[in-house]
C-alpha cells in the first residue's frame, strides 16, 4: 500500500514506523503537521492531494486532523495509552501514578480526540525508567505491533474497527483502575508535578522527575533561579537537608530529599517573557557561577555490589567478556563525555578479556556530538571542532583495537557519529527495535568519525552513498540486510543487557573469537598500507573545519533551530 504518515515531528516512533512499514513492502511518504493553525489544515490537505494515500497513519500527532480528511480517508491515530485513556499526558500520568503496565491504542480519527473506533491495541510493561526511555522502547514496541496489525486489518478489507465505550463520569482517582478508564484526563500541569523537597521521599521525587524527564521537565527553584529539572536517579548514601545540593558528578548535581538524595543530570532555565526559548544543559554547566563549591564524587568504574548511585559509564566482567556500558542524556556526547568514555575504554583494554562489549544498555547508543553544549559555548565553531575531534579519538581507539574482538551492542537508537561509533566495532548487535540514522546531511555536515572508511566497508560504496544522500532511518532488519548489523537480538528492552551478556560470554569462550582476534592485527596492517586511517580523518576533518568556520554555513542555522526547537515551516524535502 501507499501510506502517508502525518506527524507533529519526525521523532523516534515516527522514524521506526516509517522504517518498518517500508520493511513490510509499503511505500511511505511523510507530512509534518505545522504548528501554525493558519497553515496546518491547508498543508495537510495539500499533502493528501499530492500523495493520494490509500491509508493515513499518525504515529505522533498533537493537533486534530481536519474533518474533511478523516471523513474521506481512513486515518489511524496512535495513542500511547490503553483503550479508553484519553488526553495529551497519557504517559506522564502513567508514570506519575506508578502503574506497572500500560498499552498503546490505534484508533480511527473522529470528531472527539482519542475516542474513535479501535483498530488494534497492544499491552506493555512499565519498568522504572524515564518517560522518554519508556516511549522509545516499551511503548515503541507496543505501537509497532499495534500499527502493523491495524495496517494488516485495513488491507484485508474485511475488518470492522470496534467502537469505544461511551465516556463515563469521572470517579475519584483511588477508585479508577489502571486501564479502561474511558475518560479524558487533563494536561499534567506543573502544579501537580511540583516537588516538596521537605516532605517527598526519594522514590516520590524520582517518579515525578521520570514522568517529565525529556519534556516538559519539573519546574523548581534553585540557587535564586527557576529551572526545569530533567532526569532523576536515586542515590543511596549521600544525605543532607532536604533540597540541599550535596555533590556533583559528570555534570550532574546531587540534591537531598526528605529521606535520601537524587542525581539530576540536566537543567533548563525557565524562559522569561520576550526571551528566546531555553534548552537543556548538563546541570553543572547550566548553573554556572551560581553553583557553590561542591565535592566532585567520582563513581567507581566498576560498581560495588548493588549500590543505587548514578553514573553514566560503568564496566563489569563476566568470564572473558568485558562490558563497557554508557548512557548519556538524549544520546548526545560532549567533548568531556567523549574524553571520559575514551579513558574508560583504555582502562577496559588493560583487562585480560578476549571480547569487549561497548554499549549494551536499553536506550540510546549514541547520537554523536552534543549540539546543546556546542550552542552554549562562547565559540560554537571551536567547540564543534573540539567535540568532533574527541569523537574521532574515541572511534579511532575502537578501530585500532587489535588484541580482542569489540562488539557494539545497540539497545536503542544510534545516529550520525554515534552510528559510526557503533560501526567501528568488529560486530554490531542490535535489539530488534533499534533504529539507525547513519547520515549527517540533515545537520548540514559532511561527517567524520571515519565514516568514509567504515560505511563503504560494511555496506559497499553505492549503498553508503545512498544512505548519506537519502538520510532516512534504517531499521535493525534493514541494517542487517545491507551489512550494517551482524546480529539482531530479539528481546524486550529490559532483557537486552542480559541477552547481550549471555551472547558475549559464549563468544569469548569460542575458538573462533580467539582466531579472529589473532587475525585482526594483520588485517589492520594491510589496510593501513593501502590507505592510513590518518588520511580518512584528515580528509573528513578538513571538510568539517570549513563548515564550522563558515558563519554562513547551513550547519549553524540548523543547529540553532534544533537546539531551540524552532517551529517547522514545512515538511523537509527528503521526507
Amino acid at each position: 500500500m501507499h501510506i502517508l504518515l502525518v506527524a507533529s515531528a519526525f521523532n523516534s516512533l515516527t522514524q521506526r514506523v516509517h522504517a518498518e512499514l517500508r520493511d513490510h513492502g509499503h511505500t511511505v511518504a511523510v507530512a509534518l503537521a505545522l504548528p501554525d493553525p493558519a497553515l496546518h489544515d491547508a498543508a495537510l490537505r495539500e499533502a493528501v492531494r499530492r500523495h493520494e494515500p490509500e491509508l493515513i497513519v499518525a504515529p505522533l500527532l498533537k493537533t486534530a486532523v481536519p474533518q474533511d480528511i478523516w471523513t474521506a480517508h481512513t486515518c489511524l491515530i496512535v495513542h500511547p495509552g490503553p483503550v479508553g485513556d484519553r488526553g495529551p499526558s497519557s504517559l506522564d500520568w502513567a508514570i506519575h501514578e506508578g502503574v506497572s503496565s500500560w498499552g498503546v491504542t490505534v484508533l480511527q480519527a473522529d470528531a472527539v480526540m482519542d475516542a474513535g473506533a479501535v483498530w488494534a491495541t497492544a499491552d506493555c510493561p512499565v519498568p522504572p525508567v524515564g518517560k522518554s526511555d519508556l516511549y522509545r522502547n516499551e511503548i515503541s514496541d507496543a505501537a509497532l505491533r499495534a500499527v502493523l496489525l491495524a495496517v494488516e486489518r485495513f488491507a484485508s478489507g474485511t475488518y470492522s474497527p470496534e467502537p469505544q465505550q461511551p465516556q463515563q463520569p469521572q470517579q475519584p482517582q483511588a477508585q479508577q483502575p489502571q486501564q479502561g478508564r474511558f475518560r479524558t484526563r487533563p494536561y499534567l500541569r506543573q502544579e501537580q508535578r511540583r516537588i516538596d523537597w521537605r516532605a517527598d521521599s526519594t522514590g516520590t521525587v524520582v517518579r515525578k522527575l521520570r514522568a517529565a524527564d525529556s519534556n516538559p521537565g519539573v519546574l523548581d527553584e534553585l540557587l535564586g533561579g527557576e529551572w526545569f529539572l530533567h532526569g532523576g536517579h536515586p542515590e543511596d548514601e549521600l544525605r543532607g537537608w532536604p533540597g540541599e545540593l550535596l555533590a556533583t558528578r559528570a555534570g550532574a548535581v546531587c540534591r537531598a530529599t526528605a529521606d535520601g538524595a537524587v542525581w539530576i543530570p540536566e537543567l533548563r532555565p525557565r524562559r522569561r517573557p520576550g526571551e528566546p526559548p531555553t534548552y537543556k544543559l548538563p546541570a553543572v554547566s547550566a548553573l554556572g557561577v551560581r553553583l557553590p563549591e561542591l565535592p566532585e564524587l567520582y563513581a567507581p568504574l566498576e560498581p560495588d555490589g548493588e549500590r543505587r548511585t548514578w553514573t553514566d559509564i560503568r564496566y563489569r566482567e563476566v568470564g572473558q567478556a568485558g562490558f563497557l556500558t554508557f548512557s548519556f542524556p538524549g544520546g548526545a556526547m560532549s567533548t568531556a563525555q567523549c574524553g571520559r568514555l575514551l579513558a574508560a575504554y583504555r582502562k577496559a583494554l588493560a583487562r585480560p578479556t578476549s571480547v569487549l562489549v561497548l554499549g549494551g544498555g536499553r536506550d540510546f547508543f549514541s547520537n554523536g556530538i552534543h549540539l546543546h553544549v556546542i550552542e552554549a559555548a562562547a565559540d560554537p565553531a571551536a567547540e564543534s571542532w573540539a567535540n568532533i575531534s574527541a569523537m574521532d579519538d574515541l572511534v579511532e581507539a575502537v578501530l585500532t583495537t587489535a588484541d580482542r574482538l569489540v562488539v557494539s551492542a545497540v539497545g536503542g537508537n544510534a545516529a550520525a557519529g554515534g552510528a559510526m561509533l557503533a560501526l567501528a566495532a568488529d560486530e554490531v548487535w542490535c535489539r530488534a527495535g533499534s533504529v539507525l540514522n547513519p547520515h549527517y546531511r540533515l545537520m548540514g555536515l559532511y561527517g567524520s568519525e571515519y565514516w568514509t572508511r567504515t560505511l563503504p566497508r560494511r555496506a559497499g560504496a553505492d549503498a553508503a552513498g545512498e544512505l548519506m544522500r537519502r538520510a532516512l532511518p534504517v531499521s535493525a532488519a534493514a541494517g542487517q540486510r545491507i551489512g550494517l548489523v551482524d546480529r539482531i537480538v530479539e528481546c524486550g528492552p529490559q532483557d537486552f543487557p542480559a541477552a547481550v551478556a549471555r551472547l558475549a560470554t559464549l563468544l569469548a569462550l569460542s575458538s573462533g573469537a580467539q582466531s579472529r582476534a589473532a587475525a585482526k592485527k594483520a588485517e589492520l596492517d594491510r589496510e593501513e598500507a593501502v590507505r592510513p586511517l590518518a588520511a580518512y580523518r584528515e580528509d573528513e576533518l578538513a571538510r568539517m573545519a570549513r563548515t564550522f568556520n563558515d558563519p554562513d554555513a547551513p550547519y549553524h542555522a540548523l543547529r540553532r533551530a534544533f537546539v531551540h526547537k524552532l517551529p517547522l515551516t514545512g515538511t523537509p524535502s527528503h521526507l
